[in-house]
């Protein structure tokens, strides 16, 4: 079975949804047999193969195909540089698509949310199955970030996402949340939609006690650690973080660790450093290899989103948490899929979004109640092994193979 994706973030790049994606094409590839081609853009902090005066280049890594189309590399801090960067991507790519070796399936994730239509064009110019796999819903994403007011051009993404969700043979949601958004709002088919949830590495990602070296380095020995790790972005609610931060100052024992790099950083540091907020650490983003020394300094962890991006986003950040086994403030409204894995998993807290009281009361609780904090661990390790990563890619192996034999058919 031949494979072909289309994303702009792909291997060496450190957004989550490219790490994810090159999981799951190196093990299509190397555990059940598939050609796989990624039509991939090039790194935003350098990396992969050098840049020529072509519109793509060829690379392969790990038995999996990929096309590097040589657009932009801007920092996205800013809207234009965004922007620059996806319609850069969006021509180069297009002309990679003509390149990818007859396809039986294409597959498009939605970075830059325009990428669908070269790959459904691929799709339907190579007789091939067209899957479009929604990490994000347009335009409600783009709407509720802080750097994009653009009423003409939210019209053009619903028009195109609506469009992707029709013409497609199947599409796939991170959860049930987003699969009734799709369906509800988006005008998708319900039986077209299949629900297949972001992942992390059981194998790689054990539970394990606190890292003693990386704890005492960073100033954190003998404080029950909240940590927020990943994307410092515009999606979280990390300004409610610093306002429950303020809240706890009078303990000295709880530590705010944010850990990671994004648009929000900057004003976030500023912040606490204006408000004398000594109890927030911020730490530089990890690399892969070291995230187990980060993730064992935590006791808890915070997934935060703000209110009404529930089912437009699903934070991956998650299921690394509940492979480490430790449990999680789930600052969200009550039907995003964090809480709701919270609640009836039991391996979290679950509180509304932006209310800095509730979420300091949770953390006040937590760092009292050891016992409470090791039960909801054991708990989050033993969840994730509905979300493990072997459990997704064969999800996707037989969601392909069904494509397939049913339009076949």
């Amino acid at each position: 079975m031949k494979v072909c994706f289309f994303n702009r973030s792909y291997w060496p790049d450190m957004a989550a949804t490219g790490q994810l994606l090159t999981e799951l094409a190196e093990d299509l590839a190397a555990r059940h047999g598939c050609d796989v081609t990624v039509v991939a853009g090039r790194p935003l902090r350098g990396g992969g193969a050098p840049r020529r005066l072509a519109p793509f280049t060829r690379e392969e890594r790990h038995g999996v195909r990929i096309l590097r189309a040589n657009g932009t590399t801007l920092r996205p801090g800013r809207f234009v540089a965004r922007v620059t960067n996806y319609l850069s991507y969006f021509a180069s790519a297009c002309l990679a698509g003509l390149c990818v070796p007859s396809p039986d399936i294409v597959v498009a994730l939605t970075d830059p949310p325009i990428i669908g239509l070269a790959a459904l064009a691929v799709a339907r110019l190579r007789g091939a199955r067209f899957v479009f796999l929604c990490e994000d819903v347009f335009p409600e994403v783009a709407v509720l970030l802080e750097d994009f007011h653009s009423e003409t051009v939210d019209r053009l993404l619903n028009r195109l996402n609506r469009s992707l969700l029709k013409r497609a043979d199947a599409v796939v949601a991170l959860g049930d949340r987003m699969k009734r958004r799709l369906v509800e709002e988006k005008g998708a088919a319900p039986g077209r939609v299949t629900v297949i949830h972001n992942w992390a590495d059981c194998a790689a990602i054990v539970p394990q006690p606190k890292d003693a070296a990386f704890v005492a380095a960073n100033g954190l020995a003998g404080k029950f650690v909240v940590m927020h790790s990943g994307n410092i972005g515009l999606s979280q609610s990390l300004d409610a973080l610093l306002d429950a931060a303020a809240l706890l100052k009078d303990d000295p024992a709880i530590a705010i660790v944010i850990v990671g790099d994004g648009t929000k950083r900057p004003a976030l540091e500023a912040r606490a450093a204006r408000d004398g907020l000594t109890n927030v650490h911020f730490l530089p983003y990890q690399p892969k290899e070291r995230l187990a020394e980060s993730f064992s300094a935590a006791d808890v962890f915070l997934v935060s989103l703000k209110p009404d991006l529930e089912g437009y986003i699903v934070p991956s950040k998650l299921y690394g948490i509940l492979a480490a086994g430790r449990p999680f403030v789930a600052a969200v409204d009550p039907s995003c899929e964090a809480a709701v894995i919270a609640v009836e998993g039991d391996c979290g807290v679950a509180v509304p979004p932006e209310n800095p009281a509730a979420l300091a009361a949770a953390i006040r609780a937590l760092a009292r109640d050891p016992a409470r904090v090791a039960w909801l661990g054991a708990r989050a390790r033993q969840v994730a092994a509905r979300f493990d990563r072997p459990v997704a890619v064969q999800a996707y192996a037989d969601l392909f193979r069904e494509t397939l034999s049913r339009t076949n058919g």
